[in-house]
């Protein structure tokens, strides 16, 4: 999973701080909101091409972390 974890990056000076994907503006709750929304992975690849499989994985595996209440760092 840290393979995962190593995607999400956390700066103040992008999307105010709130856990992104690659250091891009892609905020992981946008890309669970994208999922929530039933579109598959393909789909969600298709329409962003700078998104990459491991990207919704990752955003996934943050999400598992944060609701199992376990503690972790992200890398810097």
């Amino acid at each position: 999973m840290r393979e995962y974890l190593d995607r999400i990056t956390i700066d103040p000076n992008i999307c105010h701080g709130k856990p992104c994907i690659r250091g891009m503006r892609w905020p992981v709750e946008v890309i669970l909101d994208l999922m929530l929304s039933e579109m598959s992975f393909t789909e969600i690849l298709e329409d962003h091409p700078e998104l990459e499989k491991d990207d919704l994985l990752a955003s996934l595996a943050y999400a598992k972390l944060v609701v199992s209440g376990q503690t972790f760092t992200l890398a810097a």
